[in-house]
């Protein structure tokens, strides 16, 4: 217990070794989803989803241990929501690219974040960002963390104007056979949220999970965010929402997992991966774009995770900026946990998965008291362990976590208080950091328009030499990699 004590610094940090368990199992259950969705999605493209589902739970455990022993933050990581999207859906389904050529454009992006991170370039960029603007989306990943649980929860229906459905599956809607399985609608803008009916059984339990967990807060109860989690699920199971007669504890179904996970495990360096991604000269130009979209995207959503989880939360100090600002190579906290999320992604391409990033639901551990990496390192035993007990891991429904994700969201919310809204050249882009982050359902959407609408304002007032030099470049990358995906 002495050396746990020692090695994280958990004193100096102000915690113990039974908060930081604690807040290492709430971050699981607030992101075990992906053991189940991502290879789901995955699937979709071709690939083995056994296969998918091992390298999902391996991709998250090395790289949420590695992070929390190399750097001592609390955070976790997987393979990202919405880069698994992009994943099946433009690069192979719309691109026309094998599931292994997507996958070796990933581990090329994976290369890709980690020579920036050698080269400081993502460290420059972290300071050449505005203090408002930090601010912003800060709260901005709370309206973001505070919808995700609301939308997983159910709460909201979404009523859709038929006349406003761009695709289906990829294809314009008047051109889907009849028949054809439905996988995705891209709709226009006649679609309008709605609450769900408050007296549906599963809406009833995220509001009294939430209430209990509110509650439990208000009290200062110590791990209340995880014992509303398991007070919810087991109310699922009282009132029948989670039916436990479907637990299947056969061991075949992980020899399978095994077996299948042949099929992905370093495939990009087989004939079909990378060499076959660079065979055709014709396609260079679309690969070179498609990873430029995939680093983009991967790398600006981890940095508003850290930037609003850990400014919030005190694990990245104004001392720890301020370490980070001066020094070289890898030696300030910042700068390890950047380093540390850089190696995810090489990490989940060598085992067969998309881009693993920090995820936000880290939020969770850390709004109940994770302050370590011990936090880091509760949460990849638990991966381990879900590789055996995935049965009852997929037990706790999304209305238990949806209240710890809300909660989360709500604290986080604080942000907003540092941010001078009565001038209206900060509140714009700060609305846009925050508010839109969570409308786009989008971290690096929200920073890019609070990013451009910031350089427009800056140009306007004659004022664009403030602006830093990095921050001009990261626009000109967003609205390019904004052509890149209309022409895709």
């Amino acid at each position: 217990m002495l050396s746990l004590e020692r090695f994280f610094k958990l004193e100096e940090n102000g915690t113990n070794v039974s908060t930081e368990i604690l807040a290492g199992i709430t971050t699981f259950f607030a992101m075990s989803y992906i053991i189940f969705v991502n290879p789901a999605i995955l699937a979709l493209s071709g690939m083995p989803s056994q296969a998918v589902f091992l390298a999902t739970i391996f991709a998250s455990a090395i790289s949420t241990v590695f992070i929390g022993l190399f750097a001592n933050v609390p955070y976790a990581l997987g393979p990202g929501m919405g880069l698994n999207a992009f994943f099946t859906y433009t690069v192979v389904f719309g691109l026309g690219f094998t599931w292994q050529e997507a996958l070796s454009m990933v581990f090329i992006c994976g290369i890709i974040n980690v020579l920036i991170t050698i080269t400081n370039v993502r460290k420059m960029l972290i300071l050449a960002i505005p203090d408002f603007i930090q601010h912003a989306i800060s709260a901005g990943i709370g309206v973001f963390i505070a919808y995700l649980g609301i939308k997983n929860a159910g709460l909201l229906t979404f009523l859709a104007d038929a006349t406003q459905i761009i695709s289906v599956n990829g294809t314009a809607g008047n051109q889907v056979s009849a028949g054809q399985g439905v996988e995705t609608i891209l709709m226009n803008g006649g679609v309008l949220p709605e609450l769900a009916n408050v007296l549906d059984i599963e809406i009833l339990l995220v509001i009294v999970g939430l209430f209990i967990t509110v509650a439990l807060m208000i009290l200062n109860v110590r791990g209340a965010i995880l014992i509303g989690i398991i007070a919810t699920t087991a109310l699922a199971i009282a009132t029948g929402t989670v039916d436990l007669s479907s637990i299947d504890f056969g061991a075949s179904n992980l020899a399978n997992s095994f077996k299948a996970l042949g099929e992905t495990f370093f495939v990009i360096f087989k004939p079909e991966g990378l060499p076959s991604l660079f065979r055709d000269p014709t396609r260079i130009p679309v690969v070179i774009m498609t990873i430029f979209a995939f680093s983009l995207s991967d790398v600006f959503d981890t940095i508003g995770t850290f930037i609003g989880t850990g400014r919030r939360s005190g694990i990245f100090s104004d001392q720890d900026i301020a370490e980070l600002e001066h020094s070289s190579g890898i030696t300030s906290k910042m700068d390890r946990a950047l380093f540390g999320d850089s190696f995810g992604t090489v990490f989940g391409a060598l085992l067969g998965t998309s881009n693993t990033t920090t995820f936000v639901e880290s939020a969770a551990g850390i709004g109940a008291g994770g302050r370590t990496g011990l936090t880091s390192v509760s949460t990849a035993v638990c991966f381990i362990l879900a590789m055996f007990l995935s049965p009852i891991i997929g037990v706790v429904p999304p209305q238990a976590t949806a209240p710890a994700l809300i909660v989360v969201g709500v604290l986080m919310l604080a942000s907003f208080a540092e941010i001078n809204w009565s001038d209206f050249e900060i509140a714009v882009p700060a609305f846009f950091g925050s508010v839109f982050m969570g409308l786009c359902y989008s971290i690096s959407n929200g920073i890019a328009a609070a990013f451009i609408t910031y350089g427009v304002i800056k140009i306007i007032k004659g004022e664009a030499k403030e602006v830093h030099p990095i921050l001009w470049i990261s626009m000109g990358l967003f609205i390019l990699n904004y052509i890149v995906l209309g022409v895709l």
